[in-house]
């Protein structure tokens, strides 16, 4: 728990600072373990201004919340990378260490820490906004002897400001 309190101040510390983005997303987790309960999933999360630009590629810090309807959830802060190409569209990475809390006892990922890698294609609209189609999974790492996993798709939109 005393985690899960560290996670939030960083979490809304970073809130002050001007944002780059927030992002929604909806979709569906799979989870591995065949006694689990695969659930529908929302997520929001939020994305700091980059602290690293190249030509095509800029690396930023941010922070993810991810529910879903058995009240499993996940927070987590870390890197996030996106690389643009083709004009308007993206691809976007991150690894977001943080704390799990099942909601249904079935869903149980081996452990409170777990890392949430993101792998996302999108698109840049007109208003400087966008849409993309990402993938998650959140495992412990092998760090408990229990490692089922669960994945994730999403469909997200970016809201810039």
């Amino acid at each position: 728990m005393k985690y899960f309190a560290a996670i939030i101040a960083l979490l809304f510390a970073a809130q002050t600072a001007q944002a780059q983005s927030v992002v929604f997303g909806a979709g569906f987790s799979d989870f591995s373990d065949s006694l689990s309960k695969d659930e529908a999933v929302i997520s929001v999360e939020y994305h700091h201004r980059p602290f690293h630009e190249a030509t095509r590629f800029s690396a930023t810090w941010g922070g993810a919340l991810t529910v879903d309807t058995a009240a499993d959830f996940h927070i987590g802060i870390g890197l996030i990378g996106t690389y643009t190409f083709a004009d308007r569209w993206f691809v976007e990475g991150s690894v977001m260490p943080g704390y799990f809390s099942e909601g249904d006892d079935l869903n149980d990922l081996g452990g409170e820490f777990q890392i949430r890698s993101l792998l996302g294609v999108g698109y840049t609209l007109n208003n400087g906004n966008s849409v993309s189609l990402a993938i998650t999974h959140k495992s412990n790492a092998s760090t408990q002897d229990d490692n089922p996993g669960v994945n994730s798709a999403l469909l997200r939109y970016h809201w810039a400001f």
